[in-house]
């Protein structure tokens, strides 16, 4: 067993693969690693003082560990296309409809644009913010896209029921 799976297989780590369902356009390769341990991530980058851009980070691995802890499932992507649109987190449990999360320290930093070029590859789904500073969900639109923005507690939750 190589290293890589060693480390998933305990769940100190986690390979996030591309969503992808072979456009010309999606990103196919490129996995992504995400630690468990917050702290370990902060050694490992070299982190002393953290920035407003290393919450973001961290925020992303929290949220990443809670859809794993609840959900049990190993079916969390990541998708990316060629010109650099990337949602955070998709969800493949439902192929056809897959939900997209997208994770923000601060919901006022949210920029539809990721979730739009997703969207007009993947029309059907549910749109989500997981942000750090939501208390109580809301939706909000962009244009035809509805957005939910929900905090952690509240999505995990979910996931759990």
């Amino acid at each position: 067993m190589s290293d890589g799976r060693v480390l998933e297989a305990t769940f100190v780590a986690q390979v996030v693969r591309p969503f992808s369902t072979r456009r010309p356009t999606e990103i196919v390769a490129a996995p992504k690693v995400y630690g468990f341990d917050t702290a370990f991530i902060c050694y490992y980058r070299g982190w002393q003082d953290l920035r407003d851009d290393d919450l973001g980070t961290l925020w992303e691995h929290f949220v990443l560990n809670e859809i794993m802890a609840r959900s049990q499932s190993r079916e969390v992507f990541y998708w990316r296309d060629k010109r650099g649109h990337e949602v955070d987190f998709v969800i493949a449990t439902h192929r056809k409809r897959p939900p997209a999360i997208e994770c923000k320290w601060s919901a006022n930093n949210f920029d539809p644009t990721n979730l739009v070029a997703f969207r007009y590859q993947h029309p059907e789904g549910d749109n989500l913010v997981l942000a750090h500073d939501v208390e109580r969900a809301f939706t909000r639109s962009y244009g035809d896209l509805r957005v939910r923005f929900d905090g952690i507690r509240s999505f995990a939750d979910s996931l759990s029921s």
